[in-house]
């Protein structure tokens, strides 16, 4: 077991409110909207009745106790990567079932990462909202939601600008914050649930059934797509486990099930308690989360609110550099460039991912203008990831060695109760959930494209063994007549298996000007299952001017081959398998590494290659992409190191023939 497994899985107190900070950021701040979408969902507040109320809360009690609570605290929290959680995470863990398991893991990948920029932008403009409940502020500024546009754009813009900087020292804080927020939740709820304790009869799930089937219930079924607002953030539950670790969350829930059950019991005995008012049934976007607060309290809650939305949308941020990530270390993205500011590794920072994520949610914010037609789109896409995920969790038990007939039965409770949520929410569709849609659409766009085109290249990859070059590698390596290229020569290749490597790293030393060094290296990097592995294999092949290194890294480690190679030769010298490369002209006394050069070969489809159509495009569309994405030397830390880019025509399927025909001479 691994030192960062053991330290997840250690139940502490600093754990569980570091899980109070990082986990439950999303779902600790659906109170703010889940009630008020679901009363305006259903015609205001003039439109419900007793059994209305205690319906829908019974609907939110059980959605959360069954999801949640069952399906990912106490299932798919079992299901850890050494300590690692996350759909991503559950893949490594059952890929080798089936090829055709990357399937849901992109699709869910793709949904989750889409869906979760909604979040900042439902939560920020909500609780930016409820300031038109403090009196000062409302005759001011009234209904001008444009000010509410504003204030929000500016917390949003602070919040993505101060991502480069790294979030520890502030995510320290969150913890405690988040234990206050929760308990506040607790103590509103209580103020309103004391005085109308008969709405405990909410959690009886007889009211949820027939709520749904209920003439009161003027969305019929289609209520559930405003009640799964309650549990969206499940599925980030489960992906941040890595960050602290499955015993602290499951000690740590059942006390935030409790403020949450005792928030949406008061917001209950408030509407039952005020929906004859005539007062309140002329407000506009009622919302009784703020409504039921002591008018002593507002200003505090308002704030209270703000600082709340903002931690969770900084948990929706971290958990999709992470996710993404992890997508690029399993090849399922294009590389990017990851930054660390953080003195932790899960402390990352992806400035395109910052940028895109910013524009995205600022422009959702000035388009859907208020928070009630945000919640109308929200919630689609993650349904979605919950269905991949319970796939998953079927190969997984699986895999365990669980009696099928449970695996099968379990899998299709979920998988029907998660299909009735989809379903219910396909109508977001239309009230602006294509956008989240059409993103996690581009995103497994991009997926499928490169993971269609590592298929093709892999199978059309010509490998050589390096030990048919030996003589003549040996004989450049002592060629006095040439001068010395590099003393060592760096090549990345894809793959090294039984000696095997890629034709065209022999055809750059031989034929493409031939490289006289005194240590030829071939890299290989594989990207483990395990999170943080920091492994490698090394063999000289019986020479020593040759070596080979495969190097088995943690999808959660960085990839800085530069200074993994400097420990290696260090190593390889001390134990004499390379001689020593005293360097004459130095600013280090006795340095005896020599200099290092680093050959990147760029590919490019050549014209005389016969393939189909779609894989053309597929490869076209691929290396298109990677042109302007993140290079292999600033991936591979090489940025200050000397790299030398030789460009080769990549040839895949079979070779165009030519049929040209001397003309005769008259």
């Amino acid at each position: 077991m691994e030192k960062n497994e053991q330290r997840h899985n250690q139940l502490s107190l600093g754990g569980l409110l570091v899980a109070m900070g990082v986990v439950y950021g999303d779902i600790g701040t659906s109170p703010l909207y889940v009630m008020k979408a679901i009363i305006a969902g259903n015609g205001g507040l003039a439109s419900v009745s007793t059994d209305f109320i205690l319906g829908a809360v019974s609907l939110i009690f059980w959605t959360l106790t069954l999801l949640t609570t069952i399906k990912y605290v106490v299932i798919a929290l079992n299901a850890d990567n050494h300590g690692e959680g996350g759909i991503f995470s559950l893949y490594t863990l059952v890929r080798k079932g089936s090829k055709y398991l990357i399937i849901p893991a992109m699709v869910g990948g793709s949904a989750l990462l889409a869906d979760g920029v909604l979040t900042p932008a439902v939560t920020v403009t909500t609780a930016v909202e409820g300031l038109r409940d403090i009196p000062s502020f409302y005759q001011r500024f009234g209904n001008n939601q444009n000010t509410i546009i504003i204030i929000t754009l500016l917390i949003l813009l602070i919040l993505f600008s101060i991502q480069r900087f790294g979030t520890e020292k502030v995510g320290k804080a969150f913890g405690p914050i988040m234990l206050i927020w929760f308990t506040f939740l607790a103590v509103a709820g209580l103020l309103n649930f004391s005085q109308d304790l008969s709405v405990i009869r909410a959690l009886n799930p007889v009211y949820a059934f027939k709520i749904l089937f209920s003439a009161e219930n003027h969305l019929g079924i289609f209520i559930l797509g405003n009640v799964f607002l309650a549990t969206t953030g499940a599925e980030a539950l489960y992906s941040d486990m890595g960050h602290v670790g499955k015993q602290n969350i499951r000690f740590s829930w059942p006390y935030i099930k409790i403020c949450l059950t005792l928030n949406y019991l008061g917001q209950a005995a408030w509407i039952l308690r005020v929906k004859d008012d005539v007062n309140y049934l002329k407000v506009e976007q009622l919302n009784p989360f703020f409504n039921m607060l002591p008018d002593s309290w507002m200003l505090a809650g308002v704030i209270f609110t703000t600082v709340a939305a903002i931690i969770a949308s900084q948990a929706l941020l971290s958990g999709s550099f992470t996710l993404v990530s992890e997508a690029i270390k399993l090849k399922l993205l294009p590389r990017l460039h990851i930054l660390y500011p953080g003195s932790s590794i899960g402390q990352m920072y992806i400035p395109v991912v910052n940028f895109i994520l910013w524009i995205v949610c600022s422009m959702i914010v000035i388009t859907f203008r208020t928070s009630s037609n945000m919640e109308a789109a929200y919630g689609l896409a993650i349904t979605v990831t919950m269905l991949m995920t319970t796939l998953l969790l079927h190969e997984y038990l699986i895999q365990k060695g669980y009696s099928k007939i449970f695996a099968h039965v379990l899998t299709l409770f979920f998988a029907v109760v998660e299909s009735v949520f989809f379903l219910t929410s396909i109508v977001k569709f239309f009230h602006g959930g294509f956008v989240a849609v059409l993103m996690a659409l581009i995103i497994l766009f991009i997926m499928v494209i490169w993971q269609k085109g590592n298929e093709i290249k892999e199978k059309a990859a010509v490998n050589v063994d390096i030990r048919e070059y030996l003589d003549q590698i040996d004989a450049l390596h002592d060629d006095d007549s040439l001068p010395l290229t590099q003393t060592n020569i760096v090549f990345l290749v894809p793959s090294i298996e039984n000696n095997l490597i890629g034709r065209q790293f022999i055809y750059s030393i031989l034929d493409k000007s031939p490289k006289k060094a005194k240590v030829y290296w071939f890299v290989n990097v594989e990207v483990t299952d395990t999170p943080y592995t920091q492994e490698f294999e090394v063999d000289t092949l019986g020479t020593d001017y040759i070596v080979m290194v495969k190097f088995y890294l943690g999808f959660r480690v960085p990839q800085e081959v530069n200074i993994y190679i400097r420990q290696i030769i260090h190593d390889l010298m001390k134990e004499g398998r390379i001689p020593k490369q005293p360097q004459r002209y130095s600013i280090t006394p006795n340095r005896q590494v020599g200099d290092f050069q680093f050959v990147i070969i760029q590919e490019s489809l050549s014209q005389t290659t016969v393939l189909s159509k779609l894989d053309k495009q597929v490869m076209q569309i691929k290396l298109f992409i990677k042109r302007h994405t993140l290079s292999l030397d600033h991936w591979f830390g090489l940025e200050y190191s000397e790299v030398q880019y030789e460009t080769i025509p990549l040839y895949i399927g079979e070779v165009r023939k030519t049929h040209l025909v001397e003309r005769e001479h008259v």
